[in-house]
């Protein structure tokens, strides 16, 4: 086993290490993650909030036995090939063993840690797009058409997975026409590979197309109620986070696709990531949008690096290089990652306060980044969603209905009765068993100081009361609160999709 191999093998082995290990036991999945893998059970070309790849993800999470450790090893798994596709970039690039130490470096202590923690769309995109702009850098590098039908096929399966490699188009090919390298477009063969894509992706934009495009009201959706309040300055200011102990190297990349030489041919990639940005701020995306744009710039600093730290005095620097990420790293880990308990976190707030950690989406300060509190209070409630279902009567004619699709996820996941929960909420709309005449209901709500529930709903009940909360105060579900409703007066399967129908129109 060559030197280089021994290496790579040791980076892959410390990102799974550091995957697992920046996660304390105390909490449990976040609610997008739930969401995700209920669609494994739903299996279908289209979803409202996500394309299918990540169903069929979690299909082989459920087949595997959908376990926690299963849920973690495949977003750590996207981290992993992300790591070695920059190696390999790299190494196309005619990097040295150095540069390719140095860019693994830059990979692995970045904000990459934090996205492969979550199984969600995002750490098959950055992916995607490392592994897209890798099969570009093949064929400027060997001129062999092989390489449009691998960037096919690698843009068809991150359209797939999220939209927003769209946007790597998007930048991408004004670059090119720019560049002294537009001859590409005029390939014969480029169109047949486009053509290649289009049919992978063909079942997708067909669901879409059935469904009266939702991605069409999603997006609308987002830009009304998230990206209008995006800052096109702070947009640019994280974009300095995502990988700040490669900033040197990023930068040294952005040098040399202008002044080195041997990087002449890469030049377009320069003018790709400013129409990249441009795009972005311009549609007021949320900047972890662009963050599968730097893991290649990092392989060209990297390259250059290991060949300008070569000889002389310079030599002296390139541990300077190495170091930066990792001390840069010892801050971020102490206040990034939910590796520190609740209540350790609740009694030494500071740091995460001036850091503006602690302000959640309501505009109000809590004693727990959001994020992190929306990793807790899920097994409890689905322990005593449990213990209220098990009680009833007619369990086959018990409806759990919720308000969102994290309280239906969650119970979903870690039900011991079988429940198969609901909401009107996301997907879940689209997931009711309407088979079933229901005649008890169990009311997931979210906490409401005033709450009207069971004035509300209980007349069409014999029976109703409070069954219980969520008691655990760190969790964004604090207080979210069980009503139990028995022996229905009415048909609620009229009511229920009437309800599915006037969320459907709405949505459209």
């Amino acid at each position: 086993m060559t030197k280089k191999r021994i290496i790579l093998i040791g980076f892959i082995v410390l990102k799974f290490v550091l995957q697992y290990a920046l996660l304390s036991p105390e909490y449990d999945l976040q609610r997008d993650e739930y969401l995700h893998l209920d669609q494994a059970n739903h299996l279908a070309w289209g979803y409202l909030s996500v394309p299918p790849l990540t169903s069929w993800i979690s299909y082989i999470i459920l087949m595997l036995g959908n376990s926690v450790f299963w849920v973690k090893f495949f977003p750590a798994l996207f981290g992993v090939v992300t790591l070695i596709v920059v190696w390999k970039t790299i190494e196309t690039l005619k990097g040295n063993l150095y540069a390719q130490i140095l860019g693994s470096v830059c990979i692995l202590f970045s904000s990459l840690l934090r996205i492969n923690m979550l199984f969600q769309p995002n750490s098959f995109d950055v992916l995607c797009w490392t592994a897209f702009y890798y099969v570009i850098i093949q064929y400027v590098a060997t001129q062999k058409t092989k390489w449009f039908y691998v960037a096919a096929m690698v843009f068809a399966i991150g359209f797939l997975n999220k939209y927003n490699i769209i946007f790597l188009l998007i930048g991408l090919i004004p670059a090119i026409l720019l560049s002294d390298q537009r001859q590409i477009l005029a390939e014969k063969k480029l169109y047949l590979a486009l053509f290649f894509g289009l049919i992978l992706i063909l079942p997708n934009i067909l669901w879409q197309y059935n469904n009266q495009f939702p991605i069409v009201h999603h997006m609308k959706e987002l830009a009304e109620t998230q990206l209008v309040n995006v800052d096109r300055v702070e947009f640019l200011k994280e974009q300095l986070l995502f990988f700040i102990g490669g900033l040197l190297v990023i930068l040294s990349g952005f040098y040399a696709l202008l002044f080195f030489k041997p990087f002449k041919k890469y030049k377009f990639f320069f003018t790709s990531v400013i129409f990249t940005l441009l795009v972005f701020i311009c549609f007021k995306a949320k900047a972890y949008y662009a963050i599968g744009l730097y893991p290649v710039y990092i392989a060209f600093g990297a390259a250059f690096l290991g060949e300008f730290l070569k000889f002389g005095w310079k030599r002296f620097l390139q541990p300077i290089f190495i170091a930066i990420p990792l001390l840069l790293f010892i801050p971020i880990y102490d206040v990034a990652f939910p590796n520190k308990s609740p209540q350790e976190i609740s009694t030494n707030p500071e740091k995460y306060q001036k850091l503006g950690m602690l302000r959640w989406e309501d505009g109000k300060d809590h004693v727990l980044p959001q994020d992190f509190a929306d990793m807790l209070g899920w097994k409890e409630l689905a322990r005593k969603t449990d213990s209220v279902y098990s009680v009833l009567g007619n369990q086959q004619n018990t409806l759990v209905l919720c308000d969102n699709y994290g309280q239906a996820g969650a119970i979903n996941y870690y039900t011991k009765k079988g429940i198969k929960a609901v909401s009107f909420n996301a997907d879940y709309v689209n997931w009711f068993n309407l088979k079933v005449q229901y005649k008890n209901l169990i009311r997931i709500k979210e906490f409401e100081k005033n709450s009207t529930e069971l004035k509300e709903t209980s007349p069409y009940f014999q029976s109703a009361f409070k069954a219980g909360e969520i008691t655990n105060k760190y969790a964004r579900e604090f207080k979210t609160t069980l009503f139990v409703f028995t022996n229905a007066k009415i048909n609620i399967n009229k009511k229920i999709e009437q309800e599915i129908k006037d969320e459907k129109d709405f949505s459209q």
